[in-house]
Formats: C-alpha cells, sequence, structure tokens
C-alpha cells in the first residue's frame, strides 16, 4: 500500500501505480515457477549438482519477494520517469511511451545483465538455499528486464492512452484525450 501512495504522488496517475504492482508481480511469479520446476520438481539437479528435496525452503518465497520487489520496482520508476518527462513536454502517450524506452532501455539492461551475471553465481553454492536464490534472482531480473519493461509496460501504456496520467477522483484530463487521439480529415 505504501508503494502504491508513493508512486500515487510521484507520477500523479492513480493507473500507473496499480500497473506498476501488476507488473512486478509478472516477474515475482515467473521466478516462483522456475524455482518450483528446478528447486522443487528436480529439474536440471544435475547440471546444478543438488538433491531435490520435494519442496521449496519456506523462507526462499519471502527474500524472493523482498529482493525482487525492490529491483522491479527500482527499474519500474526509472522507465516511468522518463516517461512521464517526455509526456509531461509533448503530453502525447504514445510519443512518451517510446522516448521514455528509449532514453531508459540501455540502463535497465545492462544494470539487469550486471544482477543476472552475479545471481547467477550464486549458483555454483554448495548450500542449496543459496542456488535458488541466486537462480530466482537471475530468472526474475531477466524476465523483467526482458519481457516485462521492454514489452509488457510500453504495450500496456500504449492501450491505456491518456488512461495512464488519470488522477483520479473524476474524468481523466481533456487535453490527454484531445492530444493523444488521432486527427480527423475536418481537423487536418
Amino acid at each position: 500500500m505504501s508503494t502504491y501512495v508513493i508512486l500515487l504522488i510521484l507520477f500523479r496517475s492513480a493507473v500507473l501505480p496499480l500497473k506498476a504492482l501488476l507488473m512486478n508481480a509478472l516477474s515475482l511469479v515467473a521466478s516462483y515457477g522456475a524455482l518450483v520446476w528446478v528447486f522443487q520438481e528436480g529439474h536440471l539437479s544435475g547440471l546444478l549438482r543438488f538433491s531435490p528435496l520435494g519442496f521449496i525452503e519456506a523462507s526462499l518465497p519471502i527474500i524472493m519477494f523482498c529482493t525482487m520487489f525492490g529491483l522491479s520496482m527500482d527499474y519500474e520508476v526509472f522507465l516511468l520517469s522518463r516517461i512521464k518527462e517526455a509526456y509531461d513536454a509533448s503530453h502525447d502517450n504514445t510519443q512518451a511511451v517510446a522516448e521514455g524506452l528509449e532514453r531508459s532501455g540501455r540502463i535497465i539492461t545492462s544494470a539487469a545483465l550486471i544482477v543476472v551475471c552475479v545471481s547467477l553465481s550464486f549458483v555454483s553454492a554448495d548450500i542449496v538455499l543459496i542456488k535458488a536464490l541466486g537462480l530466482g534472482v537471475a530468472v526474475a531480473v531477466a524476465v523483467d528486464a526482458t519481457i516485462v519493461r521492454a514489452l509488457l509496460v510500453p504495450a500496456t501504456m500504449r492501450l491505456l492512452g491518456h488512461w495512464n496520467w488519470w488522477p483520479g477522483g473524476g474524468q481523466p484530463r481533456t487535453h490527454s484525450m484531445i492530444e493523444s487521439r488521432p486527427k480527423t480529415l475536418i481537423e487536418v
């Protein structure tokens, strides 16, 4: 709830914080699925040198959530900040999403690549909990930086259009609606 309120204040939108929380959940769900597939069901156990126990250590999902929520939200805030800067300058949602992605894509990808490489180094540990944490973080960050931030966030923002910038309460701001709709032949 506190994250929603902070993002609501930061971006002055009731929709963007909700979208950010949902997108972060997608990265977490993907990493939890990978952990179950590998460490609970035992796939890749020979390659990763461990014996599957048939369950996931109870503290692992909590540690993963805390770690990944912070990293995912960091990437989301960076991307949305660039998009909001572009939107404030042009009031054109489509242009703002493209410009924000262009301005932040390289840095998000580079940071994610570093985190993935560091996290994968934990897979060589002898303790299964450390292996699982390293693999889980690597999968979550890779999914977050590629599928979520590079594809789903821009696509969702493009589909939502002027509703991205709805501050809550009443109708969306009129200038956003007028500026973002295509011009008719009469207006041209």
